[in-house]
């Protein structure tokens, strides 16, 4: 269950990542492409996004033992 769980906060880490650099390569938000600007479902993502990140911030000092 953690091992899924790991995956898929990873996933949307990655998704978060590839975002950002459309948006500073391109000008390109892909998020808001898709679900609209700010709408209920892009809050959600960024939010779902931010969350993950967090979650393997605090996994940095598990990981670096």
């Amino acid at each position: 269950m953690k091992k899924n769980l790991d995956l898929i906060l990873l996933i949307l880490i990655i998704i978060g990542g590839l975002n950002w650099g459309l948006v500073g390569l391109f000008n390109f938000n892909l998020v808001s492409f898709l679900f609209g600007d700010f709408s209920i479902i892009s809050r959600i993502v960024y939010s779902l996004v931010g969350i993950s990140a967090a979650y393997w911030i605090s996994l940095i000092p598990e990981k670096t033992k």
